[in-house]
């Protein structure tokens, strides 16, 4: 009798992802910087800081220091909350910029965009309402999404969010917090004056709502008045939650971001970093600190935003000839991004290969919208180049939109 062995089980399919993963798409400026990685394309699509403009010395030196002086602490695990000394210096800045502000207000991050995740986890459960920006932080939107929440635009104009709107959205909607970056948004460039601001913290005050801050761009002021943060006023004080970091300033691949916020919800947010990472690296802690302690940081930041600001306005001369008859865009004060709006029948995102033809890119609007999109808007990023090749650029840019309509 011939034993035969039994046929092998078929390969059963694993689990699929979770529901959140497979709802949630990458980003759209991510997957445009890997299609024109080439040397020869001019980018306006991405958000990145001059790396020419990085401050290599003071930082090399700043790592040096601390790893000459202090290597067994530096190479160390550490505190989840953010090591001492730099949590001091950071509320120093604070405070001198208007927030009184103690070291133990504040919980160190790997970037800001870490801390809008803890926050996530912190305050959302699926389904939880999130309040944002009309068009809003693309970031943000994946962060909310990744945590399960209904996210809705807030109906606004130049000026940002409207109040009233954001009350009826509050009393119909329940939302857990509002998202709003109100100096130099990314993607508009626009900053919410301080009336507008003024006017959502009493809406959170009278209705009950976190805010949530963002402000990575602040200190790159071209012109004008710094405005007060929203966490400043009166209203807000117990219910703002502000969200700083490094990245524009001094470099943002040390990935130091920071926030700052009440008791309750701040613990709470050191507990899902236990969870993510235990604490950011400690050398590039004390590196940062050290560099805050011996170089003049705002100096540096003057050098870089009055390079930027030549940047900034060698885009806005170069427009006018580069986007289409009844095209209006802004002129921001400070920042990285500049918004445009080319006429309605115009849709960027379809109009985007063609530019790419011409070795130049940008980012369209409509990925930035948490509601209907427009898709006739479109972000240009106007600190990477300099002036001459922005000129250039925008120069493909016109060749671009010209030969695709």
């Amino acid at each position: 009798m011939t034993l035969r062995s039994a046929p092998a089980p078929a390969s059963a399919s694993v689990p699929p992802l979770a529901l959140r993963a497979r709802a949630t798409g990458g980003s759209p400026v991510r997957d445009i910087l890997a299609v024109t990685a080439r040397p020869e394309v001019i980018n306006f699509a991405g958000g990145l800081p001059a790396p020419e403009l990085f401050d290599r010395e003071g930082v090399a030196a700043a790592f040096r220091h601390v790893l000459e002086k202090t290597p067994g602490r530096a190479l160390q695990y550490a505190t989840t909350e953010g090591e001492p000394a730099l949590r001091e210096l950071l509320a120093r800045r604070t405070a001198a910029r208007g927030l009184p502000t103690d070291a133990d207000d504040l919980l160190v991050t790997t970037g800001s965009q870490q801390a809008l995740s803890l926050l996530a986890t912190a305050l959302l459960d699926p389904g939880d309402t999130v309040l944002v920006e009309d068009p809003c932080y693309l970031a943000a939107l994946q962060v909310f999404g990744l945590a399960g929440a209904r996210v809705v635009a807030v109906p606004g104009d130049a000026d940002g969010p409207d109040p009233e709107a954001l009350a009826d959205l509050v009393v119909r909607e329940r939302p857990k917090l509002l998202y709003t970056v109100p100096t130099f948004q990314n993607p508009t460039g626009r900053t919410l004056p301080a009336e507008r601001r003024a006017a959502l913290a009493s809406v959170a005050a009278r209705h009950g709502l976190w805010i949530v801050e963002d402000d990575p761009y602040g200190e790159l002021r071209y012109e004008g008045e710094r405005v007060p943060w929203i966490a400043a006023h009166p209203d807000a004080g117990d219910r703002t939650v502000l969200l700083g970091s490094f990245s524009k300033v001094m470099a943002p691949g040390l990935r130091l971001g920071w926030l700052r916020a009440p008791a309750e919800l701040r613990r709470a947010c050191a507990v899902a970093k236990q969870a993510a990472d235990l604490h950011t690296p400690t050398v590039n802690q004390l590196a940062a600190a050290r560099y805050l302690a011996v170089s003049d940081l705002d100096a540096h930041v003057a050098r870089v935003a009055a390079v930027y600001r030549e940047r900034r306005d060698a885009m806005l001369a170069g427009l006018p000839r580069a986007l289409p008859e009844g095209s209006v865009w802004n002129r921001p004060e400070g920042g990285m991004f500049l918004w445009a709006r080319l006429p309605e029948t115009h849709d960027t995102g379809a109009l985007l290969p063609r530019v790419v033809q011409e070795d130049v890119a940008y980012v369209p609007g409509a990925p930035f919208h948490a509601g209907p999109p427009d898709r006739s808007t479109l972000r240009l990023c106007f600190v990477t180049q300099t002036p001459e090749e922005i000129g250039e650029g925008l120069r493909r840019l016109g060749r671009g939109l010209r030969g695709a309509v």
